[in-house]
């Protein structure tokens, strides 16, 4: 009696553990959301909504995407973190979202260091230092020399969690006294830099770089800690005296953990042939991105720097989410 009560526990058990790799198999078998913590038309839908298309014709299910925006994106990763985690329910975050949002927000509900699985870094997004055409400073140092020659007179406008970033690293790095202005999104922000209501911003590559090719912008610095091909010419802060600065908003896609684990490498894999796909690289670069990719492991390691290096700098500003 004992040995077939053993038996049978056995075979179930071996039931349970042949469960995980047959629902990779036939994964995905249904339609796929992708949450997206923003409003259609912002940067991460865009580039979201291309690799749901591309997903949906490599794997032959529709993968969809459902903007959930609010809370600068703590309403929609609150229920990308909450979705069973069975591969159907995605969640597109970004460095806001995951690396910012849990030293800026008290009330944030989600740890997403342990309620997500990392499956791939999709993309960066650079940001850029620009002003309007006639303001004096034509660089990243001459605007710093000007601030420190007019405590608290040079605005700067921020449309976004990371564009606070960028200006508090910099404060902190150089001691120049830049006022920062908050906007709520990058429509108004440009609209008031052009104007002349404000002198100088910081946003995405992705947002500005329309205004800085009609010359309504100029820009005075990148980001990035090299040159990029998304504005050419354009020099890095990192060049301008003020060493390794280096500040690139990014997007990656995660499943819920628990998530089973051939899951998370069939979607890493597939999503690393799109990003490798020249018409990939094309598109976003088009869009303002520089494609990325990597493996679970690597986008969990990231972000676990990111947030090494931007914790301490909130809590020391002092910085609340809006």
């Amino acid at each position: 009696m004992h040995k077939k009560i053993f038996g049978l526990a056995t075979a179930l058990a071996a039931m349970l553990l042949a469960v995980v790799p047959a629902s990779a198999q036939t994964y995905p078998s249904k339609t796929v959301r992708i949450i997206v913590p923003y409003q259609a038309g912002q940067g991460t839908d865009v580039v979201a909504r291309y690799i749901a298309e591309r997903l949906s014709k490599a794997l032959g299910q529709t993968f969809y995407i459902d903007n959930k925006p609010g809370a600068g994106g703590n309403i929609g990763t609150e229920a990308g973190a909450r979705a069973t985690p069975d591969g159907y329910s995605l969640t597109m975050g970004t460095n806001g979202t995951h690396s910012m949002n849990q030293f800026l927000y008290a009330s944030m509900s989600v740890d997403p260091g342990k309620d997500f699985a990392p499956v791939i870094l999709i993309g960066m997004l650079p940001m850029v230092i620009a002003a309007n055409p006639s303001f004096a400073p034509n660089s990243v140092a001459e605007l710093i020399a000007t601030a420190k020659a007019r405590p608290d007179k040079v605005d700067v406008a921020l449309p976004s969690t990371t564009a606070r970033m960028v200006l508090e690293l910099l404060k902190v790095r150089t001691g120049a006294p830049l006022f920062g202005v908050p906007y709520k999104g990058s429509a108004t922000a440009l609209t008031e830099v052009t104007g002349g209501q404000v002198q100088t911003l910081v946003d995405t590559v992705a947002a500005a770089r329309g205004q800085i090719t009609a010359g309504k912008l100029k820009p005075l610095g990148i980001t990035t800690l090299k040159p990029s091909e998304l504005l050419p010419g354009v020099r890095p802060v990192a060049e301008q005296g003020v060493p390794d600065f280096q500040v690139t908003g990014w997007m990656a896609l995660y499943a819920p953990n628990g998530t089973p684990e051939p899951i998370v490498q069939l979607l890493n894999s597939e999503v690393a042939k799109i990003l490798a796909a020249p018409e990939t690289r094309a598109r976003m670069l088009q869009i303002g991105v520089e494609p990325a990719g990597g493996t679970p492991g690597q986008l969990a390691q990231f972000e676990q720097n990111e947030r090494a290096l931007w914790g301490p700098l909130i809590k020391a500003a002092g910085l609340k989410g809006d």
